[in-house]
């Protein structure tokens, strides 16, 4: 990801991917229940985030498995994929922390009706 922020989708993906290999569908409910409903993935829209993290070196396979006859692939986060992570929730922590103090401030200058 290097010096670029990261869109919403993708850190959800690795925020789900840090607590363990997933397959697609439980990356989609955790993304889901993660975002509280506002990130909705399809499955296209996944499995193509996936090819385009794994191709950045964030996520790889972790294997494959057939359940009720459907193929499951299994995806992991990368050392990188936890370093590019790690430092997109710590830009996002000092944004918000910067937004907080800033709304403090402007609180505390505003003078009693």
């Amino acid at each position: 990801m290097g010096a670029t922020e990261m869109r919403e989708p993708s850190f959800l993906i690795l925020t789900a991917l840090a607590g363990g290999p997933l397959h697609g569908y439980a990356v989609i409910a955790e993304v889901a229940q993660m975002s509280q409903g506002r990130v909705r993935l399809r499955a296209g829209t996944l499995y193509a985030a996936l090819e385009r993290l794994a191709a950045e070196g964030l996520v790889a396979s972790s294997g494959e498995q057939v359940v009720d006859g459907r193929l499951r692939r299994y995806f992991r986060l990368t050392d990188e994929g936890e370093q590019a992570l790690t430092l997109e929730a710590r830009r996002l922590r000092e944004n918000a922390d910067r937004a907080v103090a800033r709304l403090r401030t402007a609180r505390s200058r505003v003078a009693p009706a």
